[in-house]
């Protein structure tokens, strides 16, 4: 008989492990806290309107893409629309388009920057080859940290020629590249590209990983798609999936406790459940560990994974309309980018990720109608003080209307206007202290330095934003299989 797998949380990444196990016989049970699938990438709904509560922009459904090899292995279908224009840039004195063809992208560059235009075009190669490389070297999507000698083999074999042209920059930061090619003195671009980071890596190019920032950059140009509905419909697919395949999957069960006996773990949950099993699937950030295990139990997770989920996280303040369509400007960009501040800063309404339905997405919205969606990265412990903490709203909230307002004047009209601080983060998506988006890819926190998906206790497995490769769909989907395959032994691969 095949073995019990309990999955802890029904976010993306739990989600994919537990619908390729469930395809191989594997008897799944997924644990989710909330009443909504996809964590970080759910939804909720009011009225008439659903709400993709974080992540809009869709990558890795591209030929190739993680997304589409786990769809086609599982037999998914995602609608999507892939995008021309991935966003508008609004910077304080100009407005920059994002292109997904390359060559587009750079010649639009070039011609907004002329006095650049050679090193644009030299930057940008650049990019795309480091990236190229990168993607080569993670088809076969290996462990980082490799943990074992099948690990550690498996990354060697994925090595060629051409990964020892990373070597040099293994520990850069992103600016080292825009310093070689003279760009780290042009405002303006500067700050586009830090906008692109910020929103990916949770970091800017003076601190970002220069091979993950490259990646980062690059793959909006290897596929960007709207997703009908949002990207909770990944989530609802992978769930789906689990029950075709004999799984259980059970929303409002919070785990509170996971202890080991002689045959594997039992997993408690806040209405007294027991569920025995020979793996548990822990899709929960690292800094739940601690109140998940007994103390005994927790000295034994690794070193790494431990030290790591002492550290603060960023966090994210959110916004979401409701809105007539024809309080909308005429051909309005189902994505943007609002930059306030004239220093660049990204943090706390300085840098605005703004998503828009698109006008046939009845999913979202019924028609004439439209949603809106707005988020910025927050310091979370300027949310710390119980005191400050409504005021801090109150101050934020007035901030994000004025930078929507730039590109859409009657955003005060909406028919709804919720607001989604670290409180609300924390209690929806039982994330510790409201953080989300895992840890920002400096050099402290990538590749080597990531946090493995091997616990250091037999049988109980880390998955989601917080290990390798990070955040994002398409980082918890490769952590969610990385689980798949330590569990079955590497008997079954991705095509």
């Amino acid at each position: 008989m095949h073995k019990q797998v309990v999955v802890i949380g029904g976010g993306v990444g739990g989600l994919t492990a537990g619908a390729l196990l469930a395809k191989h016989d594997y008897e799944v049970t997924v644990l989710e806290a909330s009443r909504e699938w996809g964590g970080c990438a759910g939804k909720f709904q009011r009225h008439l309107y659903t709400f993709p509560v974080g992540a809009t922009l869709g990558m890795g459904f591209e030929h190739g893409g993680i997304h589409e090899r786990i769809g086609m292995y599982l037999g998914l279908e995602i609608e999507k629309v892939s995008l021309e224009k991935i966003m508008k840039v609004h910077l304080p004195h100009r407005t920059l388009i994002y292109y997904q063809d390359r060559y587009q992208h750079i010649s639009y560059l070039q011609k907004q920057f002329p006095h650049k235009a050679k090193n644009i075009r030299s930057f940008y190669e650049n990019v795309f080859r480091i990236a190229k490389e990168i993607r080569k070297l993670m088809q076969s999507l290996p462990v980082l940290p490799p943990l074992t000698v099948g690990e550690w083999s498996r990354l060697v074999s994925s090595l060629n020629f051409g990964s020892l042209k990373l070597l040099p920059y293994f520990h850069q930061s992103f600016s080292y590249l825009l310093k070689k090619h003279s760009l780290l003195d042009e405002a303006d671009f500067l700050h586009f590209v830090d906008g692109q980071l910020i929103d990916s890596m949770q970091t800017t190019s003076e601190n970002c990983s220069m091979l993950i920032g490259c990646l980062a950059l690059d793959i909006y140009h290897e596929g960007a798609f709207y997703m009908n509905g949002g990207l909770y419909k990944v989530a609802e697919a992978l769930q789906k999936s689990i029950k075709a395949n004999g799984g259980k999957t059970t929303l409002g069960r919070k785990v509170v406790k996971i202890e080991r006996d002689n045959d594997g773990w039992i997993v408690h949950d806040h209405r007294g459940n027991r569920y025995r099993a020979s793996d548990v699937v822990c899709n929960a950030p690292v800094q739940s560990l601690k109140s998940l295990l007994h103390d005994e139990d927790y000295q034994h997770i690794h070193k790494r994974a431990k030290e790591k989920s002492e550290l603060p996280q960023w966090g994210t303040f959110s916004m979401y309309f409701a809105i007539d369509e024809r309080d909308l400007p005429q051909k309005v960009e189902l994505f943007q980018q609002v930059l306030q501040s004239e220093q660049g800063e990204m943090t706390e309404g300085n840098h605005l990720f703004i998503s828009v339905s698109h006008p046939d997405d009845r999913f979202r919205a019924p028609e004439g109608k439209r949603t809106i969606t707005a988020s910025t990265h927050i310091d979370l412990s300027k949310w710390s003080n119980k005191e400050a903490y409504d005021l801090q709203k109150q101050v934020l909230e007035k901030k994000m209307v004025a930078g929507i307002k730039t590109i859409i004047p009657s955003i005060e009209k909406a028919e709804h206007q919720i607001s989604g601080a670290p409180k609300a983060w924390e209690r929806f998506t039982s994330r510790p202290n409201g953080g989300v988006g895992g840890f920002p890819q400096t050099l402290d926190h990538v590749l080597f330095n990531s946090i493995s998906h091997r616990s250091g206790l037999q049988g109980l497995w880390l998955c989601g934003d917080t290990v390798f490769p990070g955040a994002g769909t398409i980082g918890v989907s490769v952590s969610g299989y990385h689980v798949f395959q330590s569990i079955t032994s590497h008997r079954h691969t991705l095509p």
